[in-house]
C-alpha cells in the first residue's frame, strides 16, 4: 500500500508544469491574540512566469510559510497573463499602471540597458523575460500595489500585429518607416 502511494506522489511531480519559475516577492508574520497568547501566521507573495511573455501573481496565507508559499503558487498560475513583447526583450511603447495609491511608470529600452526597476517590479519583469525596460515606481510602495500597478498596466499594452488587425490594416501602415523618421527629425530641429 506504502509502495503504492510512492507511485502516485511520482507520477504528480510529472504533471506539475517546471515551464515556470517563481519569486517569493514578500512573506509577512502576522499574529492574532488569543486567550492562551499569540498565534502565528504568514502570509506570502509570489510572482510566477515562463520568462517567454507569461506572468501572474498570487497570494497564499497559512500558519506555515512553505504552505503559504504553495497556496500563493498555485493562485499565480491560475491568473496568469500574456503579455506581447517587441524582439521577445523589451515592451512595444511606453505604459502606466496604477492601483489604488500606486503607480508605475513602464518604458522601452535599448537593448543592454537591463532591467532597472525596484523590487517587486523587478520579479514580475523577470518572470515576464523581459531584458530591457526602465521603470520607476511613485506613490504607495506596498508590494502588492506595486505587482498589482504593474501587472495592470502590461495589460493595457498593444503590439502593432494587435493594433493592425484592430483597425484593418497592416502592420507597415502603423509603424512609422526607417527612412522617413530621421528626415522627419531633421525637419524639426
Amino acid at each position: 500500500m506504502a509502495e503504492r502511494d510512492n507511485r502516485r506522489g511520482r507520477g504528480r511531480d510529472r504533471d506539475e508544469t517546471p515551464e515556470f519559475a517563481d519569486r517569493l516577492v514578500a512573506i509577512n508574520r502576522v499574529s492574532k491574540t488569543v486567550k492562551g497568547g499569540k498565534r502565528f501566521g504568514f502570509a506570502a507573495l509570489v510572482v510566477v512566469g515562463d520568462q517567454k511573455g507569461r506572468v501572474g501573481f498570487g497570494k497564499g496565507k497559512a500558519k506555515e510559510v512553505p504552505e503559504a508559499i504553495r497556496k500563493a503558487t498555485e493562485q499565480a498560475k491560475r491568473q496568469m497573463i500574456r503579455v506581447q513583447l517587441k524582439e521577445g526583450r523589451t515592451l512595444h511603447h511606453d505604459i502606466e499602471g496604477r492601483h489604488g495609491a500606486g503607480k508605475v511608470i513602464m518604458r522601452t529600452a535599448p537593448e543592454g540597458t537591463g532591467i532597472i526597476a525596484g523590487g517587486p517590479m523587478r520579479a514580475v519583469f523577470e518572470m515576464l523575460g523581459v531584458k530591457d525596460v526602465v521603470s520607476k515606481s511613485t506613490g504607495s510602495q506596498n508590494p502588492y500595489n506595486m505587482i498589482r500597478a504593474t501587472i495592470n498596466g502590461l495589460t493595457k499594452e498593444q503590439s502593432p500585429r494587435s493594433v493592425a488587425q484592430r483597425r484593418g490594416k497592416k502592420v507597415a501602415d502603423i509603424l512609422p518607416k526607417r527612412d522617413e523618421a530621421p528626415a522627419a527629425e531633421a525637419a524639426e530641429a
